[in-house]
């Protein structure tokens, strides 16, 4: 039976700064790194915010994803997970589907959408430099940007992509009170995706919908596993990645060193991503939550059977357990074979599938701001930057730039 323990922390936990986590987790991690919270829903689960004690979650099948998506389960968001989302599928269920998507993202996949994305990228700077200094990194570079490369995957035409951006900003919300506007936006994004869908399976057209709609070794996905899919990929590549590149150029601007070490040395570009990825905290919860399908010791508690247990990558990415030096930006941080990996995609079965195209992505956003905008630096003090914290991902609203003309556009 699940445990009748008051929870004695609310959560998530908000924070006061976008480049750190909330205090909250650091004390956890050294008092109570198993610790039980109450959630805007008014549902337990168990926080998880050593790194060890994460990584076992996100491996061990006892802590289920589907039973997180099951009527009645305990719940972070005001509406529960969609039950057919690869998200909310465990093995053999989850096995089955990712192998027919996963060819649709191999290294030599992703490496090819590298020029489409330069070019995307440098339209966008084209056109903010074009407008002059200050200018919005967020609304006018990051958000843009992934927006139309998930798009360009998909396979979404441009006239369909305001009303998909707003859509799935809405979707993301944690205010108890959007739950109407919740499901609508959820239910606006699966009728778009039906149509678009339908299309894919009459007419191929090179996209990743098209590519998963076709016959893959004699299988193919059904026609609702396709939706579910096309809409966990778009929310994912497209309000993640969009939070990554900004929040990691803030860190990056906040501490002007480094920026200059990577201007002066583009070659760091490969690991100062993952080591943004790693230090910069983006969703608020740090993980997805799991429900225990029996009882599990972890971290000296006993996660009962029915218990929502929430794994913190967050909070593990800084977890001086793991990683030396945690709490400071160390932009040639070795994570490479034998060395600990970080955990912002996750682990196990559910780690990122689209991991490589988010890393890409970022090297080519960051490495061409770093290139292209000589002197960039915040347009107005750091408490000043608008942010929204009841949201899912933690990220500028705005982001004012300013930057100096270079010296072949005198």
């Amino acid at each position: 039976m699940p445990s009748k323990t008051t929870p004695r922390h609310q959560f998530p936990f908000w924070g006061t700064t976008l480049t750190d986590p909330p205090p909250e987790f650091a004390r956890l991690r050294r008092e109570e790194p198993v610790a039980l919270v109450e959630l805007p829903t008014g549902d337990h689960a168990w926080l998880v915010t050593g790194y060890h004690e994460v990584r076992q979650v996100l491996s061990d099948q006892r802590f289920s994803r589907a039973a997180a998506a099951a009527p009645g389960a305990p719940r972070l968001r005001p509406v529960p997970p969609d039950a057919t989302s690869i998200l909310s599928l465990d093995p053999p269920e989850h096995s089955r589907l990712r192998a027919l998507v996963a060819y649709a993202f191999t290294a030599r996949k992703i490496a090819g959408l590298r020029p489409r994305i330069q070019e995307l990228t440098d339209t966008l700077l084209d056109e903010l430099v074009a407008k002059g200094s200050p200018g919005d990194l967020a609304q006018g570079f990051a958000i843009p940007l992934s927006m139309a490369v998930i798009c360009d995957v998909l396979g979404v035409p441009g006239d369909d992509r305001e009303q998909f951006r707003q859509s799935v900003d809405t979707a993301l919300s944690l205010v108890p009170s959007d739950a109407g506007k919740l499901v609508a936006a959820r239910t606006a994004l699966h009728d778009y995706l039906a149509s678009l869908v339908s299309a894919k399976r009459l007419e191929f057209s090179g996209d990743v919908l098209s590519v998963l709609a076709s016959d893959h070794d004699g299988e193919r996905l059904t026609f609702e596993e396709l939706l579910t899919f096309g809409s966990t990929l778009l929310t994912a590549g497209y309000h993640t990645v969009a939070a990554a590149i900004v929040n990691g150029t803030l860190a990056l601007l906040l501490r002007p060193a480094e920026l200059t070490r990577l201007r002066e040395s583009p070659q760091l570009i490969t690991t100062a991503v993952e080591e943004l990825l790693r230090f910069t905290p983006g969703a608020v919860s740090g993980g997805t939550i799991r429900v225990a399908i029996e009882d599990v010791e972890l971290g000296g508690v006993t996660i009962r059977r029915g218990e929502a247990v929430i794994p913190s990558t967050t909070s593990a990415n800084r977890d001086r357990c793991a990683f030396s030096d945690p709490d400071s930006l160390v932009l040639d941080r070795p994570f490479d074979r034998g060395n600990v990996s970080h955990v912002a995609f996750g682990h196990g079965v559910h780690h990122c599938l689209g991991a490589n195209l988010a890393r890409l992505e970022m090297r080519v956003a960051i490495g061409s701001l770093v290139r292209r905008l000589p002197g960039l630096s915040l347009a107005v003090p750091v408490d000043e930057l608008a942010w929204n914290p009841n949201t899912m991902i933690r990220t500028l609203s705005a982001m004012p730039v300013t930057w100096q003309r270079a010296a072949t556009e005198e």
